[in-house]
């Protein structure tokens, strides 16, 4: 099927779904039974300079927009693979490369850019505060040069294959007044961390997104890896929640079109009664129906990273793009399920591998409900529900 891409992003999107010609489904499906980590795709994806787009020139990456990281990461959707295992050093790096010191812009990013390093870990989530960050509990004491972190995070991916973590935890208590200030962000080097104040427990899930549960036992981190200012750090991770919702918009619709560019090819040449079962109705609508979701989704995910490439807020968009996205990837999949009848949960056709790594995304990184929420409350002017 032809590629409706924009003529910039042409060459980046032919690379990409060349590099992924190589990671069939087959090399999917096994490590899905093995809940193995892509070691040899996120370590080809890195020597492309696929995973440091947005590192900027001057630290050894590409320096280009989120656009460009969103042709990525949709293309990587569309080919049958997946970017969960590396999607998060895009957005991750952001909190360092736009809130860190020189110091630390010039150790770290050109050897994440290169891939000596890998920044895959965000820690934010607890197990009693889910998406209500205000209310984590995971405190960072400040004893001399060091803070001595303590707590709990969850759903915590790729900290068993990350060399750093970006960690989101308190410095001060809770004010009510101001219930997001008193965070501060930590660059936490999990190679020295685990054992020795870190402890990383695998959460086994209905899908291969290498989740963790974190446990803090006075871990001690360096002052020096302190992003940013004491106590602002909420206002830090915002900017990558922001690229985060956006990126993984980008793989909901490359997962919409992975199942659409499936299902349209299975109802051509599946024959029942006779004929392609695609010239039912019953058939075609929902194929329809689940291209123009798609279309329009993709539409808002490119206004939402262009919004953010300018520099400009943009959360309402990021959110309605993670939402609209995240929702017409769900259809698409279960129109290709259906359309692919019992086939379709067989393993060697990849559709139930997709129709299970796309459902995570009504939940995460941030629920629908919220998200409703959020423009309920902030643009429709809405009294707040909670």
């Amino acid at each position: 099927m032809a590629y409706d891409a924009e003529p910039e992003f042409q060459d980046i999107r032919d690379a990409v779904r060349k590099l992924c010609g190589r990671f069939p489904g087959s090399y999917w499906r096994e490590l899905d039974r093995e809940r193995a980590y892509p070691k040899a795709f996120v370590d080809a994806l890195t020597e492309g300079g696929f995973l440091s787009v947005l590192i900027p020139e001057a630290y050894g990456g590409s320096g280009l927009g989120l656009r460009a990281a969103v042709a990525v990461l949709e293309e990587i959707h569309r080919s049958g693979c997946n970017g969960a295992a590396c999607h998060a050093q895009m957005y991750t790096m952001g909190t360092l490369l736009k809130h860190g010191s020189e110091a630390q812009k010039q150790a770290y990013l050109p050897k994440v850019a290169s891939g000596e390093l890998r920044l895959q870990a965000f820690g934010v989530t607890e197990p009693d505060a889910g998406t209500d960050t205000t209310r984590i509990t995971t405190f960072a004491k400040k004893v001399g040069d060091a803070y001595v972190v303590s707590g709990r995070k969850i759903w915590i991916s790729r900290a068993e294959h990350s060399d750093l973590m970006v960690l989101l935890c308190r410095t001060s208590p809770r004010d009510k007044a101001k219930t997001s200030a008193g965070m501060s962000v930590l660059l936490v080097d999990l190679r020295e961390a685990v054992g020795n104040g870190l402890t990383v427990r695998p959460v086994r899930t209905m899908l291969n997104h290498a989740t963790t549960e974190l446990f803090f036992e006075d871990l001690v981190v360096p002052a020096a890896n302190l992003i940013g200012e004491e106590g602002k750090g909420f206002r830090y991770i915002l900017d990558g929640m922001n690229a985060e919702r956006i990126l993984i918009a980008a793989e909901c619709v490359g997962d919409a079109r992975f199942f659409i560019d499936r299902a349209s090819q299975y109802a051509k040449d599946r024959r029942v009664f006779g004929r392609p079962i695609g010239e039912n109705q019953g058939v075609q609508f929902p194929l329809a129906r689940a291209h123009v979701q798609m279309t329009s989704a993709s539409l808002m995910v490119d206004h939402a990273a262009s919004l953010f490439e300018a520099g400009v807020p943009c959360g309402t968009e990021a959110n309605m793009a993670k939402l609209t996205a995240s929702e017409a990837s769900w259809f698409a999949a279960d129109v290709a399920l259906q359309t692919h009848g019992g086939f379709g949960f067989a393993e060697e056709y990849d559709i139930e591998r997709k129709f299970r790594e796309t459902r995570l995304y009504q939940v995460a990184p941030i629920s629908t409900n919220l998200i409703l929420s959020h423009v309920a409350t902030h643009v429709l002017g809405q009294p707040k529900s909670f």
